[in-house]
């Protein structure tokens, strides 16, 4: 097959694909956050070595929830939600049924990024504000979130990135977006033009969050420097 030199310019094609996968990953993201942030703080601080440890708990979430979750390829765990999808947005395809199952997906994920981000603050700065009398919550919200806003940043970086993976592999089975236009609407149906504008967009798409990420935490560690 020739390769259409003039219609691979042309982006216009691929203006809507494109913003089904921004609209999949951030909602998604967005969700995310919501459910991995307690979670991630729970296994902070209900560790051994925690503000508030308990054994029990921490296992709980550590094994059932996060690592189980996360054994599961993305790709099952797709066929999975998809009758929790069809029950929230009565189908079980499109761009708004996939945010399910990559929210869900990514989540446990997000926990772990949270997790690692609050066990790097320093303890001597958490034993200090113990010290001072400093509530649980306090601790948490005026003290280890504050100092672990860098790595937090980063590993939500690292969590829309994944999130445009995801949501490309369940473009090829329904979900629209990125993956679908390269595979489906590209490859399968021999339009070269079109799989090599999905893949050009996709990687400018991801350097562009990686590099907003990465200004972020640039500025974010400067700050710290000056105070």
């Amino acid at each position: 097959m020739k390769f259409d030199w003039v219609k691979f310019l042309q982006f216009q094609t691929i203006v809507q694909p494109l913003w089904e996968t921004i609209y999949m990953v951030f909602i998604s993201t967005i969700i995310a956050l919501i459910i991995g942030l307690p979670i991630g703080i729970l296994l902070t601080i209900s560790d051994t070595k925690g503000v508030k440890p308990n054994k029990t708990l921490h296992k709980i979430l550590d094994i059932v929830i996060v690592n189980v979750t996360r054994s599961i390829p993305f790709i099952i765990l797709i066929v999975l939600l998809i009758p929790l999808s069809k029950l929230l947005f009565k189908y079980s395809f499109g761009s708004t049924s996939f945010i399910v199952p990559l929210s869900l997906g990514s989540a446990p994920f997000v926990a772990r990024v949270i997790e690692g981000a609050l066990k790097e603050v320093d303890e001597g700065l958490i034993e200090a504000s113990k010290s001072m009398g400093a509530k649980t919550s306090e601790i948490i919200f005026k003290v280890m979130i504050p100092e672990a806003m860098p790595a937090l940043v980063h590993g939500m970086t690292l969590t829309l990135i994944s999130l445009i993976g995801y949501s490309a592999m369940a473009g090829t089975i329904g979900g629209g977006g990125l993956g679908n236009a390269a595979v489906m609407d590209g490859f399968q149906r021999n339009n070269m033009e079109l799989m090599w504008q999905a893949t050009i967009v996709t990687i400018i798409l991801v350097q562009i969050i990686q590099f907003v990420g990465d200004k972020i935490v640039k500025a974010l560690l400067n700050k710290r420097k000056r105070t």
